[in-house]
């Protein structure tokens, strides 16, 4: 992980070099000429840097709320008017966004910046010395630049098929086929150039399994992108990445570890991830500050709280003998409906990532919070308001707009704040001094491919291996839950068991147009518009190229 972060650093200085070589009438001052250079492995990562930058400082943050907050498992209300941005996030849950809207802007203009900077990068490299190095390198960067046209493809449709640097000049809208037999066509020819090696030396880099693992994702997806299904593409790509022998689902013990701040290349279900560095400032990585709530700084370790010398101290009441109280921000949560998932068996290590009910201190005992009659309940109307009142931390599994439905606001009190179970699966950083955390972020983990690999069969696909959608989905459970394994599944039931599986890793969004439940009605949201499966077209980029046409209902 720190040794792609380092490469990151080094490549701006290095692109300098670069650019004093366009220019004609410079004597160059370095031996470091494109002939020349870049010639060594750590030579051309040095010149990719700047790819892996840019995903990681998108992914963490605007791709979750995109792919996130517009479904029934992630919700942002407003708390007595803070949180409320404008409407951002009463938006993004009601489904009422428009083509100004603040995330959606962001998720363009990264992953459009994304394929620009593969562009430029694959420029610069053009006249690199020849070699299984060169050809390594560019199939790394064509690959990311294949995944972010993946992610245009489906958060905006058809996009402008832009590949070249220097921009030959402003280009029309490609169809979503045409977008869709791009990233194909990408990732098969790149595929035999990347690295089968799955070691700490490929961690957070493109291999072979990434671009099956993309090609896996693209071919489920079909129906949804170009009308066509694409089934048994789906799991002879899936089976690739099965039959490496490469990865391994994780036991029961281990599967919470696997999104700890100390994960990395040891995780033998991570095919790709995005690593995260505390220290980093390029790509903030804060899970915390928006999951936790405001009274778990302390437990959790927060942005370097600590109980110093107390024990089991009362919030907002113990100070002093070291005590360190660094509140988390605390307004993201889920719908008590998609937490339901969970609560069917009690066996399952999944339901451990989530907060929700009394909470205790390690020990058991009750973790208590320390306010006043009012601030407890805003709209207490009794005399003695402003008395001392000590309660037990509960957060209840129900959202309710307390203050103002129509501002999306819950409040502004404990009970407001206690509201919606909270996620913790990237669990809080606790050798971080700040927000940022350094749990690296899977895009891509096996058990998705196995799952993947049983919905195309139980969608009609042939299965392969001797494997069916049950066996596949019993052995992703085996390694969950000590319940007793399925004796058959249906559709409903493997969406769910994505559900629980894939929970916070950007995945729901897809799911829920796939399987037709995008336009659901839930928590907030009553609008069912179908044309949302698709985000607009920012102005900016509409007004910027103005042969691009807006999508549909936009």
């Amino acid at each position: 992980m720190k040794k792609i972060l380092k490469y990151s650093i080094l490549s701006s200085i290095v692109i300098l070099l670069f650019w004093s070589c366009h220019k004609i009438d410079v004597t160059p001052k370095s031996l470091y000429t494109e002939d020349v250079f870049p010639a060594t492995e750590d030579q051309f990562q040095s010149i990719i840097g700047p790819v892996y930058t840019s995903l990681r400082g998108h992914y963490g943050l605007t791709y979750f709320f995109i792919t996130e907050a517009t479904t029934d498992e992630a919700i942002l209300p407003a708390y007595g008017g803070s949180w409320y941005d404008g409407g951002s996030y009463e938006n993004m849950h009601r489904h009422t966004w428009t083509k100004d809207h603040n995330w959606v802007g962001s998720a363009w203009s990264d992953a459009t910046g994304l394929v620009g900077i593969c562009n430029q990068t694959m420029y610069i490299l053009r006249n690199a010395p020849e070699g299984d190095i060169k050809k390594i390198s560019l199939a790394e960067v064509r690959a990311i630049r294949a995944y972010a046209f993946w992610e245009l493809l489906d958060l905006f449709g058809g996009v402008p098929l832009d590949t070249l640097y220097p921009s030959p000049g402003l280009q029309a809208k490609a169809s979503r086929t045409d977008v869709f037999n791009f990233v194909e066509s990408e990732l098969k020819a790149v595929a035999p150039y990347l690295k089968t090696n799955v070691d700490a030396g490929t961690y957070g880099k493109p291999t072979q399994f990434f671009a099956y693992s993309l090609l896996a994702k693209l071919y489920l997806n079909a129906e949804v992108y170009t009308g066509a299904k694409r089934l048994n593409e789906c799991i002879n790509a899936c089976d690739v990445v099965i039959n490496s022998g490469k990865y391994a689902i994780e036991s029961r013990n281990s599967y919470l570890q696997m999104f700890y701040s100390n994960n990395g290349p040891a995780m033998k279900e991570f095919i790709f991830a995005v690593p995260y560095d505390p220290a980093t400032s390029n790509g903030y990585f804060f899970p915390a500050r928006y999951d936790l709530n405001r009274s778990l700084g302390i437990k959790y370790r927060y942005s370097g709280s600590t109980p110093g010398n107390n024990t089991n101290p009362v919030m907002n009441q113990t100070s002093g003998n070291g005590l360190i109280n660094s509140k988390p921000s605390g307004p993201r949560a889920t719908l008590s409906s998609f937490l339901n998932y969970f609560l069917d068996d009690a066996n399952d290590i999944r339901l451990k990532q989530w907060l929700y009910g009394p909470q205790t201190w390690d020990n058991g005992s009750p973790l208590m919070v320390r306010t006043t009659k009012k601030g407890y309940d805003q709209f207490y109307a009794g005399a003695d308001g402003t008395a001392e009142y000590i309660y037990q931390l509960t957060i209840d599994t129900s959202i309710k707009l307390r203050q103002n439905p129509t501002l999306f606001d819950c409040g502004n009190d404990e009970i407001a704040w206690n509201q919606g179970a909270r996620n913790i699966k990237f669990y809080p950083d606790a050798n971080s001094t700040t927000r940022n955390q350094g749990n690296d972020m899977p895009v891509f983990r096996f058990s998705d491919i196995l799952l993947m690999k049983a919905e195309a069969i139980l969608r009609g696909g042939t299965a392969t291996g001797g494997q069916t959608a049950l066996s596949l989905v019993n052995q992703i459970r085996s390694n969950r839950s000590t319940s007793a394994a399925w004796a058959s599944i249906s559709l409903e039931q493997l969406y769910q068991e994505r559900c629980r599986e894939l929970v916070w890793e950007c995945q729901h969004r897809t799911d829920m147009i796939r399987f037709g439940k995008f336009e659901n009605i839930y928590g907030f949201k009553t609008n069912t518009d179908t044309y949302r499966r698709i985000f607009p077209i920012p102005t900016f980029a509409m007004t910027t190229n103005k042969k691009l046409e807006q999508n549909t209902g936009y």
